[in-house]
């Protein structure tokens, strides 16, 4: 037997009274939390949830999401955790393709009215039989008629609850790709999957039970889910969970709550270094002293934001690799071998990477190719979707990334860029990361996005999308010239275009697709 919940289960019994979450003023200890992971799972087993059975849900960082996460595990069903932003349309699209039977949606805000959305999704879905709300005041009444709240639900039920005896390669979780650069699909991950991921991502951290997560990435997500959620808890750490990420709520909560692990994407860590804290809100220095490590993923994290992190807040910034269809860790730099800044890091025990060419020959190091990634980690497939399962998973057991690297003699490896995204101007190959990578290395730059347009000469052409810093007048001339001096004639853009702002996902991916949608009309 193994299930997911077992990480949660074992720091219930080793460590009931030390606090599990804390959200704002809300504090709950691990016994306090598993009581109601206990109720919500026996609520599930009277509205006929069973093991095997799938259950969506819908919930930013707030205590619901680890409470209703390890209740469908211990029932031995499987999670289908959905990215908070989704309208209706999308929603019915991850409830039908994942066959749901139940939906847990969190009530919202004005600003972002999840239940009202959820319950489109869940009216136009086929099979999925029930929908539960979580209100901002549990034991309230649903707001949506025709509904229960999860108050209700969980009402005379048992605080007891046995975890559902489940195999190693039950599906546990259903993630959905965030869908990027096409159609999301839903890839399948086994509870040894999830299990193995979260208990070597630990041993990357060099973890310790002291230690505190400051929780910014989106639970929903697999980076947030696995490094910080399943790896903190088995661990019995604290998680203090932040529903919306704000340089100031970062602060608040590493000053007041004493945090060590902050892991985030490049665009938060952005937003981190370029905080001023103008009015004197916190003590950096002691936050700086009780703080030990910074943790990056998602996306390639700049140089020079790295950089700029470590010296200003003197942490170490361990960068890692992977995708949802790998739990998500594949490759990590670590804390007991050398780090090399720039690189994603060498495949973490278990995992084999390599990089090949479009006929699938091994590439030495040095050469960029295709990533390829093979290993205890690797995905079932994609759930209902067997066509596309095979062209990303080979019989031989390797996934094919779409993702463009290189590893180097040590079998670091870095990415060079998604293998879509790749701009081929006149017949020479451009990797948009490469002229990102420039662009903010010059003193005014803040946050940058680089794609192909078309072009009737060239086919394609290099065209940059710039959010300056603040006060920062830098012209379009300045900047092309600024890469020209930098990069191979053909690789500098000829099109520059300022922004206030770069469209992004929940979990702070710049999204290129949307950009691309604008130039298409």
């Amino acid at each position: 037997m193994l299930n997911l919940a077992s990480v949660f289960d074992y720091s219930v019994k080793q460590y009931p009274d030390k606090t599990a979450v804390v959200c704002g003023a809300t504090r709950l200890s691990y016994a306090q939390l598993d009581q109601a992971v206990n109720q919500i799972a026996n609520g599930l087993v009277a509205a006929g949830i069973s093991k095997g059975d799938n259950v969506a849900l819908s919930c930013p960082n707030l205590p619901y999401f680890p409470m209703v996460y390890y209740a469908i595990l211990k029932v031995g069903a499987t999670v289908v955790p959905l990215n908070v932003l989704s309208t209706a349309k999308e929603i019915a699209y991850y409830l039908n393709n994942s066959n749901a039977k139940a939906y847990f949606c969190f009530q919202g805000t004005p600003e972002l009215p999840m239940a009202e959305e959820g319950f489109k999704g869940y009216q136009a879905a086929d099979e999925c039989e029930h929908f539960w709300v979580m209100t901002v005041n549990p034991v309230a009444l649903s707001p949506i008629t025709g509904t229960s709240s999860l108050g209700e639900m969980m009402a005379g039920q048992s605080a007891d609850f046995d975890i559902a005896c489940t195999r190693s390669d039950d599906t546990a979780v259903i993630l959905y790709t965030s869908g990027t650069t096409g159609t999301s699909k839903g890839a399948e991950l086994s509870h040894s999957n999830m299990t193995m991921n979260a208990i070597i991502t630990r041993e990357c951290f060099a973890a310790q039970h002291e230690d505190v997560h400051i929780v910014t990435l989106p639970l929903f997500h697999s980076f947030g889910q696995t490094c910080q959620l399943n790896a903190g808890f088995s661990l019995g750490n604290t998680l203090v969970l932040i529903p919306r990420f704000t340089a100031e709520a970062v602060f608040d909560a590493m000053e007041n709550e004493n945090g060590t692990i902050f892991v985030g994407v490049p665009t938060m860590y952005w937003a981190l270094l370029n905080y001023e804290d103008t009015e004197g809100r916190f003590d950096m220095e002691e936050i700086t002293e009780q703080l030990r490590l910074g943790v990056s993923g998602g996306s390639a994290l700049p140089l020079e934001i790295l950089r700029g992190i470590e010296e200003k807040y003197q942490i170490p910034i361990l960068e890692g690799y992977g995708l949802s269809e790998t739990c998500p860790v594949a490759t990590f730099n670590q804390l007991s071998r050398e780090r090399k800044p720039g690189s994603v890091g060498a495949p973490i025990w278990g995992i084999e990477v390599n990089v090949v060419d479009s006929d699938d020959n091994r590439l030495p190091a040095g050469e960029v190719g295709e990533v390829i990634i093979r290993g205890h980690n690797i995905m079932k497939g994609y759930y209902g979707k067997p066509e596309e399962t095979k062209a990303a998973l080979k019989e031989d057991g390797w996934f094919y990334t779409g993702d463009l690297g290189k590893l180097d003699e040590d079998g670091y490896l870095y990415i060079v860029d998604r293998l879509k995204e790749m701009i081929i101007r006149g017949g020479f190959n451009i990797y948009p990361r490469e002229v990102e990578e420039v662009l903010m290395s010059h003193p005014d730059v803040s946050l940058i996005a680089v794609l192909g347009v078309p072009h009737d000469q060239h086919g394609e052409e290099v065209k940059a999308y710039v959010v300056l810093k603040a006060g920062a007048i830098t012209t379009e001339q300045e900047l092309i010239a600024w890469c020209k001096e930098r990069m191979a004639s053909f690789k500098y853009p000829r099109i520059i275009e300022f922004r206030e702002s770069l469209p992004m996902t929940a979990t702070g991916k710049i999204l290129k697709k949307e950009l691309k949608a604008e130039l298409a009309g």
